[in-house]
């Protein structure tokens, strides 16, 4: 017996805690029955699943997928505007996820899965998973200005966790930065700087927990090796949820 909000998360629907949310709305459907108790327990190799009348299929052939996502492309399924999404990017079987969102005008490491469980782990807040971006500014930053936003700031009501930022080189006069964040608040990196008067004229991310690009070159993408996906479990076990 599994639960039924770890079930469809499995299956790539959401994370658990939208899954709940989708329970509590009455959008889920077990053998008919609209089920709407969250705890349920299901027979995943008996029951009948439904999202919004759609069977849901619990697929144990994971695929994890590695993009370099280029800026231009949303970090959805679908978009309601019908711009371009990183699925578009990856033609494979089996359906994928991207693990989070890099926005519109971000580019970088992006991860798509249909594993639901190491999804939800990933973007677990508490579990602070380290990603790293290269940032270009507008001009040169102060250390001052470096200093207080790795301490962490005042962000539309809420403290930022630590980072770490380091200078890499000076181009034209602007600083081209490395920062290291476990946070993913919405486009929290660009409102940082802004606090401080600064722009980010390009945002990049190079990392996400133990992975790197590895030499993808932008808009390209591919499996995980075994080695990396062996990396990224190992990375995450001492998080492991029932």
């Amino acid at each position: 017996m599994m639960r039924l909000n770890k079930y469809l998360a499995s299956a790539g629907i959401a994370s658990r805690r939208k899954c709940d949310d989708l329970i509590t709305a009455g959008r889920i459907k077990v053998n008919g029955k609209v089920v709407s108790e969250l705890g349920t327990r299901i027979d995943e190799t008996a029951d009948e699943v439904r999202y919004d009348n759609r069977v849901v299929k619990f697929d144990k052939q994971y695929k994890y997928i590695l993009l370099n996502k280029p800026t231009g492309y949303v970090s959805t399924v679908k978009d309601e505007y019908r711009r371009p999404t990183v699925v578009d990017l990856v033609p494979v079987e089996n359906r994928v996820f991207p693990v989070g969102r890099l926005d519109y005008d971000t580019s970088g490491l992006l991860l798509l899965t249909n594993d639901g469980q190491l999804t939800n782990l990933l973007l677990h807040p508490k579990y602070k998973v380290e990603k790293i971006y290269h940032v270009l500014l507008d001009k040169l930053i102060k250390p001052v200005a470096r200093y207080h936003l790795e301490q962490g700031i005042e962000l539309e009501g809420k403290r930022t966790g630590p980072c770490k930022i380091e200078q890499i080189r000076v181009i034209d006069n602007c600083s081209l930065l490395e920062i290291r964040i476990r946070e993913g608040r919405n486009r929290q990196i660009r409102k940082m700087f802004d606090a401080y008067g600064y722009r980010v004229e390009s945002l990049d991310r190079i990392g996400f927990g133990p992975l790197t690009l590895s030499g993808l070159k932008r808009g390209e993408w591919r499996p995980l090796t075994r080695f990396e996906i062996a990396k990224l479990k190992e990375y995450m076990s001492r998080y492991g949820q029932d």
